[in-house]
C-alpha cells in the first residue's frame, strides 16, 4: 500500500530550466492527489510517469501565480484526454472567480465537471475523507489567504488472531466486535461475565502514515502544534538564514525557521523547497536546516519520498 510524495516543482516565483514552480503529487493506496499547480506541471507529470487522468483531486494553497499558473493547461489537457470523472479542486474562495473565468472561455472543451470546494477554516479541519485517507486544511501566515494541508492515512481495521478464534470459538458476531476494537463479553452459564480484551484477541496490522504541506508562510504560533508528529513535513524555505529580513517582509520562511518548526513538531522527516532564484545551490539550504533538524532533505524537481508501511508485531 503506497504512500509516496513526488515533488514536481521546487522554484518560488521565478522558474528556471532546473526548477519548475510549486506542484506535488501524493499517491496513497493507488490514488493520486495534486497539491498546487505551478507552471510546467504537465511536463513534470509526464516525466514522473503520473497519468493526468488518475489525479483524484487538486489542493490549491493560494492563488499566487506560481501555485496556479499550470491549472488552465492541466484542465485543458484533461479535457483533450476525454476525462469524464468530475474533478474536485479545494482552494481559497478567491480561486472561484479564476475557475469561472477559465470555464467561461474554454469550458466547451472540458467534458467533465470542475467542482470548486472553497476553504474557510481557522484551524485544522477535515475537508476530504475516503475509506483510506483524510485531508485537513489549516490557515498559513502569508500575504493573502493561504492554506496548508495534512494528509492522514486512516487507521486500519483490527485483525483478529486466527489461533484466538479457535481457542475461544469466537462467533462471527464476536469477530466483528474485535475488528471494531471492542472487547468480547460473554455471559457464562452461571450468570457471571467473561470479558475477553481486544488486546488479546486482535492487533493493528500497521500504523497510519501522515504528510503535512506548508506552502508559503511566515512562522506563526500554532504551526508546529498543527503539524505535530507527522511522518513527513514539507515546508517552504524560500530564503537562507542571512535573508531573514527579506523573508519577514514577504511573509516567507528561512531555513532555520522551517527546521525549528520541524523540531518543535517532532516530525519524522523534513523536506524543503520553494527556493528563491537568488540562491541556486539547494545544498546550502539543506546544510543550514540540518544544524537544527538533521533529518532534512532538500527536494529537487522529480524527487520522490516514499513512506514505508510500518507493521506492528503480532
Amino acid at each position: 500500500m503506497d504512500f509516496t510524495l513526488t515533488v514536481l516543482g521546487t522554484a518560488s516565483a521565478k522558474p528556471s530550466t532546473a526548477r519548475y514552480q510549486s506542484a506535488q503529487v501524493l499517491t496513497v493506496h493507488g490514488r493520486s492527489f495534486l497539491i498546487d499547480c505551478g507552471e510546467g506541471v504537465q511536463v513534470r507529470l509526464q516525466e514522473a510517469r503520473i497519468s493526468l487522468l488518475k489525479i483524484e483531486s487538486v489542493f490549491i494553497s493560494h492563488i499566487h501565480g506560481d501555485h496556479v499558473f499550470g491549472l488552465f493547461g492541466l484542465l485543458s489537457t484533461m479535457g483533450m484526454m476525454s476525462r469524464t470523472k468530475p474533478l474536485v479542486i479545494y482552494g481559497p474562495v478567491s480561486l472561484g472567480p479564476i475557475l469561472k473565468f477559465f470555464l467561461s472561455y474554454y469550458g466547451d472543451g472540458i467534458p467533465f465537471e470542475v467542482v470548486h470546494k472553497p476553504l474557510n477554516v481557522k484551524s485544522p479541519e477535515v475537508i476530504y475523507s475516503s475509506k483510506s485517507l483524510s485531508v485537513s486544511a489549516f490557515p498559513l501566515n502569508h500575504k493573502i489567504e493561504t492554506f496548508g494541508f495534512i494528509f492522514r492515512e486512516k487507521e486500519p481495521q483490527i485483525n483478529v488472531k486466527k489461533w484466538k478464534i479457535e481457542e475461544y470459538a469466537l462467533t462471527l458476531t464476536e469477530i466483528g466486535s474485535v475488528k471494531r476494537g471492542e472487547d468480547v463479553r460473554r455471559t457464562l452459564p452461571d450468570g457471571s461475565l467473561l470479558v475477553l480484551p481486544v488486546s488479546e484477541l486482535g492487533y493493528k496490522p500497521y500504523r497510519g502514515r501522515s504528510y503535512a504541506y506548508c506552502s508559503d508562510t511566515a512562522p506563526f504560533g500554532d504551526e508546529s502544534e498543527w503539524v505535530k508528529g507527522v511522518d513527513l513535513l514539507y515546508h517552504e524555505t524560500t530564503y537562507l538564514a542571512s535573508q531573514a529580513d527579506l523573508a519577514a517582509l514577504r511573509y516567507h520562511s528561512t531555513t532555520l525557521q522551517a527546521a525549528s518548526c520541524a523540531l518543535e513538531a517532532g516530525v519524522g522527516k523534513l523536506v524543503i523547497g520553494h527556493y528563491s532564484s537568488r540562491n541556486r545551490d539547494s545544498a546550502v539550504y539543506e546544510a543550514e536546516c540540518r544544524t537544527i533538524f538533521p533529518e532534512t532533505y532538500a527536494a529537487q524537481d522529480g524527487s520522490v519520498f516514499d513512506l514505508p508501511l510500518v507493521r506492528f508485531p503480532v
